[in-house]
């Protein structure tokens, strides 16, 4: 396969925004857990 610099650069390009929006998914999906918990909480200890 031919590797120019602009081919290794479009491919980094590509991993480093792959690698961003699954960091980005994994804290969303952490904070609604985290907040579905304390939400839950509260409701449990609101008598």
């Amino acid at each position: 396969m031919y590797m120019d610099a602009v081919v290794i650069a479009g491919v980094g390009t590509v991993l480093l925004m792959v690698g961003f929006m699954a960091a980005v998914g994994y804290f969303v999906m952490r904070d609604a857990r985290h907040k579905a918990v304390k939400a839950t909480d509260r409701k449990t200890h609101s008598h």
